[in-house]
C-alpha cells in the first residue's frame, strides 16, 4: 500500500492560432495513458469556456512514488515535445500544489 501525501499539480497552457484541436486530440489521447497509470488518481484536462485555446489540466497522483513513476513514463516526453510547437508559452506552466488538511 502507497503511504505520503497526495501530489497535486495543474498545468496550464495557450494554443498558437490554428493549433487548439490538435492540441485537445493529443490530451485526450495522453491522458488515456496516464489515468491508467496506477498512482494516478486524477488526470483532468480542459478548456477555459471564455477562451477555448487556453487549457487546463488538474493532476493528482497518490503520492511522491506515484508522481515520479508518472514523470519517467515513456509516453510523456513525446507528449511534451509535440506539445511544445503548439503552444504560445516555451512550456506548460506548471503549478504544484499543497493539500490543505
Amino acid at each position: 500500500m502507497r503511504t505520503g501525501t497526495m501530489r497535486t499539480l495543474h498545468a496550464e497552457f495557450t494554443a498558437k492560432p490554428g493549433c487548439a484541436e490538435e492540441i485537445a486530440e493529443r490530451l485526450a489521447e495522453y491522458g488515456r495513458s496516464v489515468r491508467a497509470e496506477p498512482g494516478n488518481v486524477i488526470f483532468a484536462p480542459n478548456r477555459r469556456e471564455d477562451d477555448p485555446d487556453r487549457f487546463f489540466v488538474f493532476e493528482a497522483y497518490a503520492d511522491e512514488e506515484a508522481f515520479q513513476t508518472h514523470l519517467a513514463a515513456p509516453y510523456g516526453g513525446p507528449f511534451n515535445e509535440a506539445l511544445g510547437p503548439l503552444i504560445r508559452e516555451p512550456a506548460s506552466v506548471l503549478t504544484l500544489l499543497t493539500p490543505v488538511e
